[in-house]
């Protein structure tokens, strides 16, 4: 079964974060923005052209290139 990233998660559907991927920086600027393994988010909102994508997590919004999505690994909710 092929893992699924946050950038192919449906708006407003909930799912939880198994895994962060990246190395070095990119990897802890994404742990600092709150994107730890555990954590629910749901996506808001998509720009029109698809990228960036908006979620809420933690009782906040942030804002998300589709690039750093795909260094998050979901399960849950979304089809």
């Amino acid at each position: 079964m092929a893992e699924r990233t946050l950038d192919s998660l449906p708006i407003g559907r909930q799912a939880r974060i198994v895994q962060v991927k990246g190395r070095g920086a990119l990897r802890r600027r994404l742990l600092d923005m709150g994107l730890t393994p555990h954590t629910k988010i749901m996506v808001r909102k998509v720009a029109p052209l698809g990228d960036p994508i908006q979620i809420q997590l933690r009782g906040y919004e942030l804002t998300l290139r589709v690039d750093d999505a795909k260094n998050i690994v979901i399960e849950g909710e979304g089809k």
